[in-house]
Protein backbone atom coordinates (compact mmCIF):
# COMPACT_ATOMS: atom_id res chain seq x y z
CA UNK A 1 0.00 0.00 0.00
CA UNK A 2 1.22 3.51 -0.78
CA UNK A 3 0.88 6.54 1.44
CA UNK A 4 -0.30 9.95 0.28
CA UNK A 5 3.24 10.82 -0.92
CA UNK A 6 3.62 7.71 -3.07
CA UNK A 7 5.88 5.79 -0.69
CA UNK A 8 5.39 2.02 -0.64
CA UNK A 9 4.77 0.95 2.97
CA UNK A 10 5.98 -2.65 3.25
CA UNK A 11 7.81 -2.81 6.60
CA UNK A 12 6.22 -3.21 10.06
CA UNK A 13 8.20 -2.82 13.26
CA UNK A 14 6.42 -4.58 16.13
CA UNK A 15 7.41 -3.79 19.71
CA UNK A 16 6.50 -6.76 21.88
CA UNK A 17 7.41 -5.11 25.20
CA UNK A 18 8.59 -1.80 26.61
CA UNK A 19 10.58 -3.60 29.32
CA UNK A 20 14.32 -4.21 29.11
CA UNK A 21 17.09 -5.95 31.05
CA UNK A 22 19.37 -2.91 30.56
CA UNK A 23 18.88 0.81 31.20
CA UNK A 24 20.75 2.54 28.38
CA UNK A 25 21.11 6.23 29.14
CA UNK A 26 19.83 7.49 25.79
CA UNK A 27 16.79 5.21 25.87
CA UNK A 28 15.12 4.97 29.27
CA UNK A 29 15.35 6.08 32.91
CA UNK A 30 17.34 4.15 35.50
CA UNK A 31 14.19 2.99 37.28
CA UNK A 32 12.82 1.55 34.02
CA UNK A 33 9.20 2.03 33.08
CA UNK A 34 6.03 1.57 35.04
CA UNK A 35 4.83 -1.94 34.29
CA UNK A 36 1.41 -1.73 32.69
CA UNK A 37 -1.54 -3.95 33.38
CA UNK A 38 -1.75 -7.07 31.28
CA UNK A 39 -5.03 -5.90 29.77
CA UNK A 40 -3.41 -2.64 28.62
CA UNK A 41 -0.90 -4.44 26.41
CA UNK A 42 -1.30 -6.30 23.15
CA UNK A 43 -1.76 -10.04 23.60
CA UNK A 44 0.17 -12.46 21.43
CA UNK A 45 -2.96 -13.24 19.41
CA UNK A 46 -3.56 -9.53 18.84
CA UNK A 47 0.03 -9.05 17.68
CA UNK A 48 -0.30 -11.87 15.17
CA UNK A 49 -3.67 -10.54 14.02
CA UNK A 50 -1.99 -7.16 13.47
CA UNK A 51 0.80 -8.81 11.45
CA UNK A 52 -1.85 -10.61 9.39
CA UNK A 53 -3.73 -7.37 8.79
CA UNK A 54 -0.54 -5.58 7.80
CA UNK A 55 0.41 -8.38 5.41
CA UNK A 56 -2.99 -8.06 3.69
CA UNK A 57 -2.11 -4.39 3.01
CA UNK A 58 1.27 -5.17 1.50
CA UNK A 59 3.60 -5.45 4.49
CA UNK A 60 6.28 -8.02 3.66
CA UNK A 61 8.92 -7.50 6.34
CA UNK A 62 8.42 -7.59 10.11
CA UNK A 63 11.01 -6.54 12.66
CA UNK A 64 10.46 -7.60 16.27
CA UNK A 65 11.68 -4.98 18.75
CA UNK A 66 11.24 -3.73 22.29
CA UNK A 67 12.32 -2.66 24.89
CA UNK A 68 14.29 -5.84 24.80
CA UNK A 69 12.19 -8.42 22.91
CA UNK A 70 14.03 -11.41 24.35
CA UNK A 71 12.69 -10.73 27.86
CA UNK A 72 9.22 -11.55 26.51
CA UNK A 73 8.41 -15.07 27.69
CA UNK A 74 6.51 -16.01 24.53
CA UNK A 75 8.97 -14.41 22.10
CA UNK A 76 9.65 -17.65 20.22
CA UNK A 77 5.97 -18.22 19.56
CA UNK A 78 5.51 -14.60 18.41
CA UNK A 79 8.41 -14.94 15.98
CA UNK A 80 7.29 -18.31 14.66
CA UNK A 81 3.69 -17.19 14.09
CA UNK A 82 4.80 -13.94 12.48
CA UNK A 83 7.08 -15.81 10.09
CA UNK A 84 4.20 -18.14 9.19
CA UNK A 85 1.73 -15.32 8.43
CA UNK A 86 0.64 -15.34 4.80
CA UNK A 87 2.48 -12.68 2.82
CA UNK A 88 5.32 -12.15 5.30
CA UNK A 89 8.64 -12.85 3.60
CA UNK A 90 11.09 -11.89 6.34
CA UNK A 91 11.12 -11.67 10.12
CA UNK A 92 14.04 -9.87 11.76
CA UNK A 93 14.75 -8.98 15.38
CA UNK A 94 16.69 -6.26 17.22
CA UNK A 95 18.27 -7.11 20.57
CA UNK A 96 20.97 -6.07 23.00
CA UNK A 97 22.28 -9.63 22.72
CA UNK A 98 22.42 -10.45 26.43
CA UNK A 99 20.01 -13.43 26.14
CA UNK A 100 21.23 -14.74 22.79
CA UNK A 101 23.41 -17.52 24.27
CA UNK A 102 20.16 -19.25 25.28
CA UNK A 103 17.90 -18.05 22.48
CA UNK A 104 19.91 -17.60 19.25
CA UNK A 105 19.35 -21.12 17.90
CA UNK A 106 15.68 -21.31 18.96
CA UNK A 107 15.08 -17.93 17.28
CA UNK A 108 16.63 -19.17 14.06
CA UNK A 109 14.45 -22.29 14.18
CA UNK A 110 11.41 -20.05 14.80
CA UNK A 111 12.00 -18.34 11.46
CA UNK A 112 13.99 -15.22 12.37
CA UNK A 113 16.29 -14.60 9.40
CA UNK A 114 18.26 -11.55 10.46
CA UNK A 115 19.47 -10.04 13.72
CA UNK A 116 20.50 -6.53 14.71
CA UNK A 117 22.58 -6.40 17.88
CA UNK A 118 23.09 -3.13 19.73
CA UNK A 119 26.70 -2.56 20.79
CA UNK A 120 27.87 1.02 21.35
CA UNK A 121 31.29 0.43 22.90
CA UNK A 122 33.96 -2.25 23.23
CA UNK A 123 35.23 -0.99 26.59
CA UNK A 124 33.78 -2.81 29.62
CA UNK A 125 33.69 0.25 31.90
CA UNK A 126 31.97 2.40 29.29
CA UNK A 127 29.49 -0.40 28.49
CA UNK A 128 28.62 -0.64 32.20
CA UNK A 129 28.19 3.14 32.40
CA UNK A 130 26.01 3.42 29.30
CA UNK A 131 23.75 0.46 30.13
CA UNK A 132 23.86 1.23 33.89
CA UNK A 133 24.35 -2.41 34.86
CA UNK A 134 25.25 -4.40 31.77
CA UNK A 135 28.41 -6.46 31.24
CA UNK A 136 30.23 -6.27 27.92
CA UNK A 137 31.26 -9.92 28.04
CA UNK A 138 27.58 -10.94 28.02
CA UNK A 139 26.89 -8.90 24.90
CA UNK A 140 29.94 -10.34 23.14
CA UNK A 141 28.87 -13.86 24.12
CA UNK A 142 25.52 -13.06 22.52
CA UNK A 143 27.25 -12.02 19.31
CA UNK A 144 29.21 -15.27 19.24
CA UNK A 145 26.01 -17.26 19.81
CA UNK A 146 24.29 -15.42 16.97
CA UNK A 147 27.18 -16.15 14.62
CA UNK A 148 27.09 -19.85 15.42
CA UNK A 149 23.30 -20.04 14.97
CA UNK A 150 23.49 -19.37 11.23
CA UNK A 151 21.41 -16.23 10.70
CA UNK A 152 21.37 -14.94 7.13
CA UNK A 153 22.64 -11.53 8.21
CA UNK A 154 23.86 -10.00 11.46
CA UNK A 155 24.21 -6.25 11.89
CA UNK A 156 25.77 -4.46 14.83
CA UNK A 157 24.07 -1.17 15.64
CA UNK A 158 26.33 1.54 17.08
CA UNK A 159 24.78 4.81 18.25
CA UNK A 160 27.30 7.61 17.65
CA UNK A 161 27.74 9.68 20.81
CA UNK A 162 30.19 12.56 20.81
CA UNK A 163 32.47 12.54 23.82
CA UNK A 164 31.58 8.93 24.59
CA UNK A 165 32.40 6.52 21.75
CA UNK A 166 33.72 8.85 19.07
CA UNK A 167 37.21 7.52 19.82
CA UNK A 168 36.04 3.93 19.20
CA UNK A 169 34.87 4.36 15.62
CA UNK A 170 37.82 2.41 14.22
CA UNK A 171 37.78 -0.57 16.62
CA UNK A 172 34.01 -0.86 16.23
CA UNK A 173 34.26 -0.67 12.43
CA UNK A 174 37.01 -3.29 12.48
CA UNK A 175 34.55 -5.83 13.86
CA UNK A 176 33.77 -6.27 10.16
CA UNK A 177 37.34 -7.52 9.73
CA UNK A 178 36.99 -10.04 12.53
CA UNK A 179 33.45 -11.27 11.90
CA UNK A 180 31.08 -11.66 8.91
CA UNK A 181 28.88 -8.84 10.19
CA UNK A 182 27.85 -5.36 9.11
CA UNK A 183 28.43 -2.44 11.48
CA UNK A 184 25.98 0.45 11.25
CA UNK A 185 26.76 3.81 12.83
CA UNK A 186 23.55 5.64 13.75
CA UNK A 187 23.34 9.29 14.66
CA UNK A 188 22.03 9.86 18.18
CA UNK A 189 18.46 11.07 17.97
CA UNK A 190 17.24 13.80 20.37
CA UNK A 191 14.47 11.79 22.01
CA UNK A 192 14.85 10.75 25.64
CA UNK A 193 16.10 13.77 27.62
CA UNK A 194 18.10 12.01 30.30
CA UNK A 195 20.55 14.83 30.93
CA UNK A 196 23.44 12.39 30.45
CA UNK A 197 24.45 13.79 27.07
CA UNK A 198 24.76 17.46 26.15
CA UNK A 199 24.52 19.02 22.69
CA UNK A 200 28.09 17.89 21.92
CA UNK A 201 26.83 14.28 21.93
CA UNK A 202 24.85 14.84 18.72
CA UNK A 203 27.55 14.35 16.11
CA UNK A 204 27.07 13.74 12.36
CA UNK A 205 28.03 10.56 10.55
CA UNK A 206 30.84 12.37 8.72
CA UNK A 207 32.89 11.72 11.86
CA UNK A 208 33.01 8.08 10.72
CA UNK A 209 34.32 9.07 7.30
CA UNK A 210 36.95 11.27 8.92
CA UNK A 211 38.08 8.45 11.23
CA UNK A 212 38.13 5.88 8.41
CA UNK A 213 39.47 7.64 5.28
CA UNK A 214 40.11 4.29 3.59
CA UNK A 215 36.39 3.46 3.43
CA UNK A 216 35.15 2.66 -0.07
CA UNK A 217 31.64 3.74 -1.01
CA UNK A 218 29.38 0.95 -2.27
CA UNK A 219 26.90 1.54 -5.05
CA UNK A 220 24.07 -0.63 -3.81
CA UNK A 221 20.90 -0.26 -1.82
CA UNK A 222 21.43 -0.26 1.92
CA UNK A 223 17.90 0.71 2.86
CA UNK A 224 18.21 3.60 5.31
CA UNK A 225 22.02 3.29 5.36
CA UNK A 226 24.75 4.59 3.06
CA UNK A 227 27.04 1.62 2.56
CA UNK A 228 30.83 1.53 2.69
CA UNK A 229 33.49 -1.15 2.94
CA UNK A 230 36.84 -1.44 4.66
CA UNK A 231 39.43 -3.10 2.41
CA UNK A 232 39.68 -6.77 3.34
CA UNK A 233 36.62 -6.72 5.60
CA UNK A 234 34.06 -9.54 5.78
CA UNK A 235 31.11 -7.17 6.18
CA UNK A 236 30.07 -3.63 5.32
CA UNK A 237 29.86 -0.33 7.17
CA UNK A 238 26.52 1.49 7.14
CA UNK A 239 25.89 5.13 8.03
CA UNK A 240 22.36 6.03 9.13
CA UNK A 241 21.62 9.75 9.30
CA UNK A 242 18.19 10.48 10.78
CA UNK A 243 19.39 13.89 11.97
CA UNK A 244 21.91 15.32 9.47
CA UNK A 245 20.32 13.89 6.32
CA UNK A 246 16.95 12.28 6.95
CA UNK A 247 15.61 9.48 4.74
CA UNK A 248 11.94 10.38 5.07
CA UNK A 249 11.37 10.49 1.31
CA UNK A 250 12.01 6.75 1.10
CA UNK A 251 10.59 5.65 4.47
CA UNK A 252 8.63 2.41 4.12
CA UNK A 253 7.87 1.83 7.82
CA UNK A 254 4.89 1.57 10.08
CA UNK A 255 5.40 0.99 13.81
CA UNK A 256 3.24 -0.86 16.32
CA UNK A 257 3.85 -0.28 20.02
CA UNK A 258 3.50 -2.95 22.67
CA UNK A 259 0.32 -1.29 23.93
CA UNK A 260 -1.29 -1.52 20.51
CA UNK A 261 -0.77 1.89 18.94
CA UNK A 262 0.30 2.47 15.35
CA UNK A 263 2.84 5.21 14.75
CA UNK A 264 3.13 6.26 11.10
CA UNK A 265 6.28 8.28 11.94
CA UNK A 266 8.74 7.68 14.76
CA UNK A 267 9.16 11.38 15.52
CA UNK A 268 5.54 12.51 15.14
CA UNK A 269 3.05 12.49 18.03
CA UNK A 270 0.19 10.86 16.09
CA UNK A 271 -0.81 7.37 17.23
CA UNK A 272 -3.76 5.13 16.31
CA UNK A 273 -4.98 2.41 18.65
CA UNK A 274 -5.83 -1.02 17.26
CA UNK A 275 -5.95 -2.96 20.53
CA UNK A 276 -9.17 -4.95 20.91
CA UNK A 277 -10.10 -4.76 17.22
CA UNK A 278 -10.89 -7.57 14.81
CA UNK A 279 -9.03 -8.08 11.53
CA UNK A 280 -11.25 -5.75 9.53
CA UNK A 281 -11.01 -3.00 12.14
CA UNK A 282 -7.23 -3.27 12.25
CA UNK A 283 -7.02 -3.06 8.47
CA UNK A 284 -9.14 0.08 8.41
CA UNK A 285 -7.04 1.83 11.06
CA UNK A 286 -3.80 0.75 9.37
CA UNK A 287 -4.98 2.22 6.09
CA UNK A 288 -5.80 5.47 7.87
CA UNK A 289 -2.41 5.50 9.63
CA UNK A 290 -0.53 4.89 6.39
CA UNK A 291 -2.42 7.65 4.60
CA UNK A 292 -1.66 10.06 7.46
CA UNK A 293 2.09 9.39 7.37
CA UNK A 294 3.78 12.83 7.27
CA UNK A 295 6.14 13.88 4.49
CA UNK A 296 9.01 14.23 6.96
CA UNK A 297 9.61 14.41 10.67
CA UNK A 298 10.83 17.99 10.79
CA UNK A 299 14.18 19.32 11.96
CA UNK A 300 15.91 17.23 14.63
CA UNK A 301 18.72 18.66 16.75
CA UNK A 302 19.68 19.17 20.37
CA UNK A 303 17.43 22.26 20.28
CA UNK A 304 14.66 20.68 18.18
CA UNK A 305 13.82 17.45 19.93
CA UNK A 306 11.65 14.65 18.65
CA UNK A 307 7.89 15.12 18.97
CA UNK A 308 7.43 11.36 19.42
CA UNK A 309 5.94 11.79 22.88
CA UNK A 310 7.56 8.63 24.23
CA UNK A 311 10.96 7.19 25.02
CA UNK A 312 12.48 4.88 22.45
CA UNK A 313 11.86 1.75 24.53
CA UNK A 314 8.16 2.64 24.63
CA UNK A 315 7.94 2.94 20.84
CA UNK A 316 10.22 0.19 19.60
CA UNK A 317 13.87 0.52 18.63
Amino acid sequence: MKDSYGREINYLRVSVTDLCNLRCRYCMPEEGVCKKRHEDMMSEDEMILAVTAAASLGIRKVRITGGEPLVKKNILSICERSAAAEGIREVCLTTNGILLPQLARPLRRAGVRRLNISLDTLQPDKYAYLTRWGHLEEALAGLEAALSAGFEKIKINVVLIGGFNEDEIRPLAELTMQYPVDVRFIELMPMYDSGDFDEQAFIPDRKVLEALPELKSLDRNGGTARLFHLPGARGDIGLIRPVSDHFCSSCSRLRLTADGRLKPCLHAPEEYSIRGMDLEGMCQVMEMAIRSKPRWHGILSSENRSRAGRNMNQIGG
